[in-house]
């Protein structure tokens, strides 16, 4: 754990090329499930299933950014930011995932980048973020080798489309959650609770990476910017004297973390990890050579961050009764257990600890000291309301989003290569399985009329974006 850096008397000053933006995801915002040639995607299925979600909410409508995106790209650009990085919904440009491609979903996201542009903000384009299109899933999803290759056409055809408009091609957004919540405990959609398949999914996801990452530059040439965002776990251990409690963080760290860093960057799965689950799978879903297929270079790794773990040896954890269904999302890991983490707490029930965003990333740095990094997600979800005034004062979220941007300067001074931050999320929006009760845009979101009214932190963030300094976080200026 780095040492804490001693206060400063000034404030922070950031590198001046930093990029600063904000991010949104394709299903939390756009709506319009059912126009523009739109297919079914699994987030569809599995929120309009009963009880799937909190109230039975649905992206069906959002925040209809499909409809109002030339309003949400001004927001853009009144808040002067560098850059914007949204996902492409793959059943609205490509309905059934394989097949032929809908050419009005295309235009949609060409639109959009063509605007962004003329705005001066870079495209910051995300591949997949969880919407797979239905009918991969019913062939398997994730767990179906073929949906990786099929990913990958997809890609190319962004590549052909979208072309060199694209400041950075993320393929896959955390795909922990996309495998981990969706194939483990059921959390996500497509809503299955099977290890070996969640295992199966992680392999494949980073499996259509590296494809992905092939195809695009194959279409656009080496110097295309190819990243992956991943959030990567901080956990501590219970004890730190304890040597069970060390031994337990090793193993949350090789299935949380290290099954996605291993073959990502260096073209092999870890040996410890594949050792800790041999109980649970023989691992012969991964084919010869295919490790190394899933790496690719990368101009940047993206860096979600929200919170930390905290995890102890706990005899007999993880091991489910024969006939009983495995949910945790420590997949497979034996005697390991997680521990509540001391607060404050978001409205996510996630805990506030920025030390753990400066930690996160100079350890990266650390072990992979030529990659460039870059924090892609990181926010808070708080419960505010329009005041009297007009306003929405969330001071809480000030605060978490100037004590984090605070750490990310405290790594950058640490020696780690971190090349921007990008606010989650611009808007509030569909929150997966939480629906729209959890508030994360520093932006708010009226559903029943789709108003759109700037928080006291999208104030704060509009100074921080004009002028590369950190501002108190009492600076608020309308």
């Amino acid at each position: 754990m780095p040492e804490e850096a001693a206060p400063s008397t000034t404030a922070r000053q950031f590198p001046e090329d930093f990029v600063w933006g904000s991010a949104t995801a394709a299903y939390q915002i756009e709506g319009a499930a059912g126009e523009g040639g739109r297919g079914v995607s699994i987030w569809d299925t599995f929120s309009r299933t009963p009880g799937k979600t909190l109230n039975g909410d649905t992206g069906d409508v959002a925040d209809d950014h499909y409809h109002r995106w030339a309003e949400d790209v001004a927001h853009i650009k009144d808040l002067g930011l560098d850059a914007y990085r949204f996902s492409i919904s793959w059943p609205r440009v490509q309905p059934g995932g394989s097949g032929e491609f809908n050419a009005e979903g295309i235009a949609f996201y060409s639109t959009l980048v063509d605007a962004l542009i003329a705005e001066g903000i870079k495209p910051v384009v995300t591949l997949y973020h969880w919407d797979l299109p239905q009918e991969l899933e019913d062939e398997g999803g994730w767990t179906n080798r073929a949906t990786a290759y099929a990913f990958a056409e997809y890609a190319r055809r962004m590549a052909v489309d979208l072309g060199d408009r694209i400041d950075v091609w993320t393929t896959l957004n955390e795909p922990w959650c996309a495998a981990y919540l969706g194939y483990a405990n059921g959390e996500h959609a497509p809503g299955r609770t099977d290890p070996v398949a969640a295992l199966t999914a992680a392999h494949h996801l980073n499996l259509a990476h590296g494809l992905a990452g092939r195809a695009i530059r194959e279409v656009l040439g080496e110097d295309a910017n190819i990243s992956i965002t991943l959030n990567l776990h901080v956990n501590r251990p219970a004890d730190p004297t304890s040597e069970l409690d060390l031994e337990a963080v090793r193993r949350a760290d090789a299935v949380g973390n290290r099954i996605f860093l291993g073959p990502l960057l260096e073209g092999a799965y870890p040996a410890d990890l594949l050792a800790d689950l041999a109980h649970l799978t023989d691992w012969s879903f991964i084919q010869p050579g295919d490790a190394e297929l899933c790496r690719v270079p990368m101009e940047i790794l993206g860096i979600n961050y929200y919170s930390t773990g905290k995890v102890r040896y706990a005899e007999g954890a993880g091991r489910v009764p024969e006939g009983e269904i495995a949910t945790s999302v420590l997949v497979g890991v034996l005697d390991v257990e997680g521990v509540p983490v001391p607060g404050p707490y978001t409205a996510m029930g996630w805990n506030i600890d920025p030390s753990g965003m400066t930690e996160l990333l100079v350890s990266l740095h650390a072990t992979y000291p030529g990659q460039a990094l870059m924090v892609t997600e990181n926010g808070a979800a708080f419960a505010d309301e329009v005041s009297a005034d007009g306003h929405v004062h969330d001071a809480d979220r000030v605060s978490y989003l100037h004590d984090h941007i605070d750490a990310v300067g405290a790594a950058i001074e640490a020696g780690a290569d971190v090349r921007g931050y990008f606010a989650w999320s611009l808007l509030d929006n569909f929150e997966w399985s939480f629906g729209y009760d959890r508030r994360f845009g520093i932006i708010r979101v009226d559903y029943d009329t789709q108003v759109r009214t700037w928080k006291d932190s999208a104030y704060w963030y509009r100074t921080l974006a004009a002028t590369s300094v950190l501002p108190a976080a009492s600076d608020i200026r309308y």
